[in-house]
């Protein structure tokens, strides 16, 4: 066989292992570590997708205290990591879907924008987590709605079916 044939062979068998390896999703439960974060939230179940080479991105919310769910969709847009306090920018910033619980959760935590992102900082398992909370206002605006803080609380391998099914503190 010539070296182009083995070169495709090559990169289709790199694929198939990369792309079994890309699908690592894990949940990691977090509690509100403040009062401002506990009367918004109180608890959340991130659901995670750890790339190839250790890059996470977040996929979606899930309260652990209450039903409702959001999904995030990663985004670039400008002028949002500039209302972010400067300690805190860097991070991922992703569109709350609207479908489902998604707008609610938007309105929660900006109320009175028309729409609304979120600033995660890194995820990690068994680190703090602060989420910045961005909105867009009728008059053209991007301001800063609220910082979320939260601590680390547990793992499972799949999602909760009820609050109860919450790992139990540590």
């Amino acid at each position: 066989m010539n070296k182009s044939v083995w070169a495709v062979l090559a990169m289709t068998a790199f694929s198939a292992v990369a792309g079994s390896a890309a699908a690592d999703v894990r949940y990691l439960a977090f509690d509100a570590d403040d009062r401002t974060t506990q009367s918004l939230t109180r608890g959340i179940t991130l659901e995670i997708e750890r790339g190839l080479f250790g890059a996470t991105r977040v996929r979606g919310l899930y309260s652990t205290t209450s039903r409702g769910s959001a999904n995030f969709r990663p985004q670039s847009v400008s002028g949002v990591q500039d209302v972010v306090p400067s300690e805190d920018r860097g991070g991922s910033v992703y569109a709350i879907v609207p479908e489902g619980d998604g707008r609610a959760l938007g309105r929660a935590l900006c109320p009175g924008s028309e729409e609304a992102w979120l600033v995660v900082g890194r995820v990690r398992s068994g680190r703090p987590l602060t989420i910045h909370a961005v909105g867009h206002w009728p008059d053209g605006k991007k301001r800063h709605c609220v910082a979320l803080k939260y601590r680390y609380r547990g793992e499972w391998a799949g999602l909760p079916n009820s609050p109860s099914d919450m790992p139990s503190d540590r």
